[in-house]
């Protein structure tokens, strides 16, 4: 058997391109001892790996990936042939091993922030793709990020940056569940129009005229909490927003993944002129909330109250288009390779 997969053909420079990635083709490896050999069915898109892509990335992250190595990222697959006492043939696994057909996946693999260590899920009737967002990474960090971040009360003012995304949608869903008042702001539109009408939650787009300005509109008394997906001028915008006391959870800086000078915020004595806490965080450091936050996230996902979108593309070729995609703003909820064989 041949096992397709995308590697770093070359440094990006700026913008990610299609040039920059390749679809290579090699047998499939057999599985050594404590080893087991996946079929990918699902591939999770991330922003994050774009961060991988630099020629340097921050301490404490995952090292950079070098011209020539294989493309990694969340992943759901069956177990073809296990050489594992923890695994058997059948058995579906999450892992880090995405963007390729085939995985040797080791039980001590590597993981991404913490997270991704290989499991096995039991599904049950629920789509399994869900293990890779409301139910998974994704849904992990919004729930983290709100109520052990951002400690979100019913009386608080939420804002949360790139709220069309993965994180995004789901973190200002969570929060209107949970009572508080939530705005978003998105890249587009359209993006605008799926949260207000969708999904009930105001919505600016920031392309649109002056971010604070916009932001004022809807909240002009101001606001208690920022969950940050983006950095730069969002996070400017919201230390001048933020109430005395208020709080913001870091989850991403999007606007910094193209290897691009993003200025740091210049009011950052704001922080000690109002009091304010700041904290980042990855969903790997809290594993431990993960059932807790399945069993909110799928009782409102059985009773409609949480809406999961989906941005869906079907065979490994089509890989770097997603995450093209993905990176430019292109697509709505999560980012998804589906393999089908």
């Amino acid at each position: 058997m041949m096992n397709r997969h995308v590697r770093l053909a070359r440094r990006p420079i700026g913008k990610l391109r299609a040039a920059d990635l390749e679809l290579v083709e090699s047998p499939v490896p057999d599985p050594g001892p404590g080893e087991v050999l996946i079929r990918n069915t699902w591939l999770s898109i991330d922003p994050s790996i774009r961060i991988r892509l630099a020629d340097t990335t921050p301490n404490g992250y995952l090292p950079p990936l070098q011209p020539g190595d294989e493309l990694s990222g969340l992943a759901l697959g069956t177990v073809v042939e296990s050489r594992s006492p923890e695994f058997a043939f059948g058995d579906l696994v999450s892992h880090t091993f995405g963007y390729r057909e085939y995985a040797i996946v080791g039980t001590q693999a590597q993981t991404i922030g913490g997270y991704g260590a290989p499991a096995r899920i039991d599904a049950g009737q629920l789509p399994i793709q869900w293990f890779l967002g409301p139910l998974g990474s994704a849904g992990l960090t919004a729930y983290v990020g709100l109520f052990e971040i951002l400690e979100l009360t019913t009386t608080d003012v939420l804002w949360v940056s790139s709220a069309a995304g993965a994180v995004g949608a789901l973190a200002a869903q969570l929060a209107k569940l949970r009572g508080a008042t939530v705005l978003g702001s998105v890249g587009s539109p359209e993006k605008v129009a799926y949260l207000r009408d969708e999904l009930g939650i105001p919505a600016f787009d920031y392309r649109d005229g002056s971010l604070p300005k916009s932001l004022a509109a809807l909240a002009p008394r101001g606001i208690d909490a920022y969950f940050d997906n983006v950095g730069g001028d969002h996070l400017t915008a919201a230390l001048d927003a933020l109430r005395p006391s208020g709080r913001i959870a870091l989850c991403g800086a999007i606007a910094g993944y193209d290897d691009s000078a993003v200025p740091g915020p210049p009011n950052l004595f704001t922080m000690v002129s109002k009091g304010l806490r700041m904290r980042g965080f990855r969903a790997g450091s809290f594993t431990h909330l993960e059932d807790s936050m399945r069993r909110e996230v799928s009782g409102y996902l059985a009773d409609g109250r949480l809406i999961y979108r989906e941005s869906v593309f079907d065979g490994i070729e089509s890989a770097i288009a997603a995450l093209l995609a993905m990176l430019s703003g292109a697509t709505v909820g999560k980012t998804l390779c589906r393999l089908d064989r």
